[in-house]
């Protein structure tokens, strides 16, 4: 496989929370927090049709369509079309997905050539952008793995070769399903979610060294796991994913906490560089449904981090070597 010539910034704003993820946000607090990612020099935004059934797309797109086009890198995923959902009830909402919004549509896996291409172009329309410079297949292990491995990376990857996209991809939080899509399929670029952050590293046993040995990079997303590393000071009672946070990663979490304290590192800035240490990293994306969270991760992104620090947690063990 050869790289690809897409270049990622090493921040990039996650638009999940703009397709109002967890709680409504209004067209004009949208704007405000896109804005406030495009002022603190953020130029990567990943999107899906998933999040908010297309709201998110929608937004992104008319306020990056106001930015000069090749000042951005732009991506949004396959997998899932959007389709009219025929139990909609008036007032309806797709919470069942965290997102608030009302649930016209459902969801419905494609992972043909033909949806895959259906996807691109209907994405390309929410959007208002044309040009889509990276592909991720979205949580396809969550559809059919195999199915996804002989029909819609193919696909993808024809999609590439003809010059629709810079670059394809899988996007999941399974770290055996990535490491396979490394492995069988011709990725340039890979979305972990959750799977390589400073709390926890599953995705070091198969998928860096996958990446590492096929020259693929990747883009750490979730690295605040659920919120858990977003601040300094963690609390017990703080959501896991989908339910309770498990005592183990709680009792890591609160000595992963003291160590940055001890050297005077918040905690939500060393969980936004810890990825980056690792050599196939090219990106960690963030969230945020509100500017000021926006303008505080550019901050720790770029807060000076002492070595020592990463040497103290790698001696406990709390991080790999």
């Amino acid at each position: 496989m050869s790289p690809t010539d897409l270049t990622l910034p090493t921040l990039g704003y996650g638009a999940a929370n703009v397709g109002n993820l967890f709680r409504p946000l209004t067209d004009d607090e949208a704007w405000a927090v896109l804005e406030a990612a495009w002022d603190s020099g953020i130029r990567y935004y990943d999107t899906a049709p998933h999040y908010g059934l297309g709201l998110s797309e929608r937004r992104l797109g008319t306020f990056l369509q106001t930015k000069p086009r090749d000042e951005f890198v732009l991506s949004t995923k396959v997998g899932r079309l959007l389709r009219p959902n025929p139990d909609h009830q008036p007032g309806g909402l797709d919470t069942a997905n965290d997102f608030h919004v009302p649930d016209d549509l459902q969801r419905v896996w494609d992972f043909s050539a033909a949806g895959i291409r259906a996807s691109i172009a209907e994405s390309q329309e929410r959007l208002g952008i044309e040009r889509i410079d990276l592909l991720y297949l979205h949580d396809p292990e969550r559809h059919d793995l195999d199915l996804a491995l002989a029909e819609a990376f193919p696909a993808l990857e024809a999609v590439r070769d003809e010059g629709t996209v810079a670059a394809i991809g899988i996007g999941s939080m399974v770290s055996d399903a990535i490491a396979r899509a490394v492995r069988e399929a011709d990725l340039d670029i890979i979305m972990v979610a959750g799977r390589y952050t400073l709390l926890e590293q599953p995705a070091a046993a198969e998928v860096l060294p996958a990446c590492d040995e096929r020259g693929t990079g990747i883009v750490a997303a979730s690295v605040f796991n659920s919120g858990l590393l977003a601040q300094s000071e963690p609390r017990r009672d703080g959501r896991y994913e989908y339910g309770r946070l498990p005592d183990e990663l709680w009792d890591r979490l609160v000595r992963i906490a003291d160590v940055c304290r001890n050297h005077g590192v918040p905690l939500p800035a060393a969980a936004i560089q810890f990825p980056l240490r690792a050599a196939s990293v090219r990106s960690v994306v963030v969230g945020g449904s509100r500017p000021a969270q926006l303008r505080q991760n550019t901050e720790y992104a770029a807060l000076p981090i002492p070595d020592a620090l990463w040497q103290e947690l790698e001696a406990e063990r709390l991080i790999p070597a």
